[in-house]
């Protein structure tokens, strides 16, 4: 690619109930089809990344969620694209069960066990800075 690529800000959610953390499948057909990811997407204009987060929330799993509180941020450039994503920590509103309404597979993780998941780059480059060792 020529130039700078824009940079995109996303917004991800650390979606945590009973010490397991909520991951999607990308789906076939989406960019990084098959690869696990945080919940969370594109930050609209006008948004906070809190808002987008439960807005994303909404579309992705028809899931409410609580509790928002910023936790941890990487700039990833892929190759056609740069992200700015932004990782908030959060739980599912009480009763709530999310649905996989755009994801291939959702799955509730502990830390140890995402170290043998294929994550989204930028995802992966954020687990030792979220558990606090290589994942």
């Amino acid at each position: 690619m020529n130039g700078q690529a824009k940079v995109i800000r996303v917004v991800g959610g650390i979606i945590c109930r009973s010490g397991r953390y909520l991951l999607g499948k990308r789906p076939a057909g989406k960019s990084q089809a098959g690869l696990w990811e945080f919940i969370g997407g594109k930050i609209e204009p006008g948004e906070t990344p809190e808002e987008a987060l439960a807005r994303e929330c909404r579309e992705e799993l028809d899931l409410a969620i609580v509790d928002l509180k910023v936790r941890t941020s990487v700039v990833h450039a892929y190759p056609d694209k740069t992200i700015d994503l932004m990782l908030i920590d959060c739980r599912p509103a009480e009763g709530a069960e999310p649905r996989p309404l755009e994801h291939a597979e959702l799955g509730w993780f502990l830390p140890e066990e995402m170290s043998g998941l294929a994550f989204c780059p930028a995802d992966a480059e954020l687990l030792p800075r979220l558990f606090g060792r290589e994942s």
